[in-house]
């Protein structure tokens, strides 16, 4: 494994195109590890309805940007307290092993006295039943990337205050707020850690995942000039458009949404002369196939169940929605809900 750095860069836009460029560009023939800290920053899920996610009034009072990454998975807060670790590798058919990829971090925050820290739920780092760590996986072309934060001495009170949270979402879990439901990890790490920043804290993170005792014995690829001109028009092209941030969409009559075990689903659609007109699909969930695909073979047929339900099965709808069954999306696009 080599480790790529990325020169101090907190720019969010900038980060998440490196880290989408080392997936769509084969640099090197074994797994790299990559690390981040972005300066504040609202890094949305790939499925997910911008507009709904986030408190933008707040976010143009203390400029803080929405960038949309590639992976699934829900919208999550960065500032300078927050690291981001990301593995990436040739897709060998692990997307999903949540407890694979993030084992190496889990052993090492042990190793630095987080002895309770622990993978739960379907991608969560726990820590006394307090979320430190969210995870998401992306794949493209033969490579992947699973990639996840570490709440390390984030401002906590910023998290509740740029997202918005649905309530089915927070009645889910059984816990009535946000802020409640994170934690930072630093607490909970030796005497002799307290004092790290984050920067310090990556870099001890670094040598105790390589298993080195100094920076000089990780295993490094150093991008050329042309790799970070390639990272910036990326960066350019996408991860600072609104339109990928964003996203432009009609006015809708018709939304419909509920919170699954493998995520939230949420449909806006526009029915007319009974035909599907245009229909967008949102939602945290983790699936791998672009969910566009499945949005222009909706357009133009009955709003009927059997007719939609004809859709969803020549799909496979798990690459799509990842752990949910083709009926209960068809129930909750015709009659707008689903009993489980």
């Amino acid at each position: 494994m080599y480790f790529i750095d990325n020169k101090e860069i907190t720019d969010a836009g900038i980060n998440i195109a490196l880290e989408t460029y080392l997936v769509e560009n084969r640099l090197v023939n074994e797994p790299i590890l990559l690390f981040y800290i972005n300066s504040p920053s609202i890094i949305i899920g790939r499925n997910q309805n911008t507009i709904a996610e986030v408190n933008q009034p707040y976010l143009d009072e203390k400029n803080i940007r929405v960038v949309r990454r590639m992976s699934g998975g829900g919208a999550v807060y960065h500032d300078l307290g927050n690291l981001s670790f990301c593995f990436i590798k040739d897709d060998d058919g692990s997307i999903g092993d949540f407890a694979g990829f993030t084992r190496p971090v889990i052993e090492a925050l042990h190793q630095l006295g987080a002895k309770n820290a622990k993978l739960e739920g379907r991608n969560d780092l726990l820590i006394d039943g307090k979320k430190f760590s969210g995870n998401a996986m992306y794949a493209k072309g033969g490579r992947m990337t699973a990639h996840g934060t570490i709440l390390f001495d984030s401002d906590l009170e910023e998290v509740s205050k740029a997202l918005k949270s649905r309530k089915e979402k927070i009645e889910s879990k059984g816990i009535r707020s946000i802020r409640k439901r994170v934690t930072n990890i630093k607490p909970y790490l030796s005497p002799e850690y307290q004092h790290l920043t984050t920067r310090q804290f990556r870099d001890i993170l670094l040598l105790k995942i390589f298993n080195v005792t100094s920076r000089e014995q990780v295993p490094e690829y150093r991008l050329t000039e042309e790799d970070w001109q390639k990272v910036y028009a990326l960066r350019e092209q996408r991860f600072a458009n609104w339109d990928w941030n964003y996203g432009r969409s009609p006015q809708f009559t018709l939304e419909y949404y509920h919170k699954f075990p493998a995520g939230l689903v949420e449909y806006k659609l526009n029915v007319e002369q009974g035909k599907i007109q245009n229909i967008r699909i949102f939602g945290d969930f983790f699936g791998l196939a672009e969910i566009a695909e499945l949005e222009k073979a909706l357009i133009g047929i009955k709003y009927e169940k059997q007719a939609i339900s004809q859709i969803f099965n020549h799909f496979n709808i798990k690459q799509y929605f990842g752990n949910i069954e083709p009926e209960a999306l068809t129930e909750l696009l015709v009659n707008g809900i689903y009993e489980e």
